[in-house]
């Protein structure tokens, strides 16, 4: 995945903002909160940075191509960094992006929720 096709699909998510920040890096946030960021690898071999669950951390942790993410993993939170891209694993990361969308929209409030037009559950 390219940059272009990253900030594509993450502009796509609902109540999406972008930024640029951090080296230059493509930072996507909901509600204000950071779920992924692209960035930080070369244009040619791009790296992308997302939140996910205790469970896809511990598996994608050992998967090649992924790693923790340098500085948030080193800090306890459950961040992946996908540092090897191909057309391959293009869906594998739409979903992990989405997820990672999902999980930090949990933290929101009911109110942010509502004020952004997400469904609070």
């Amino acid at each position: 995945m390219t940059y272009d096709e990253y900030n594509a699909f993450c502009r796509s998510l609902p109540a999406t903002t972008y930024v640029v920040q951090w080296n230059n890096s493509h930072v996507w946030k909901v509600g204000g909160k950071v779920f992924a960021i692209g960035g930080l690898g070369t244009v040619d071999d791009p790296a992308f940075t997302f939140k996910t669950s205790d469970l896809n951390f511990v598996f994608l942790s050992d998967h090649a191509g992924y790693r923790p993410a340098p500085y948030f993993a080193t800090r306890g939170m459950k961040w992946i960094q996908q540092y090897e891209s191909s057309k391959e694993t293009d869906e594998a990361l739409m979903y992990y992006l989405k997820e990672s969308h999902r999980i930090v929209s949990l933290g929101l409030t009911k109110t942010k929720l509502r004020e952004l037009g997400l469904n609070p559950k």
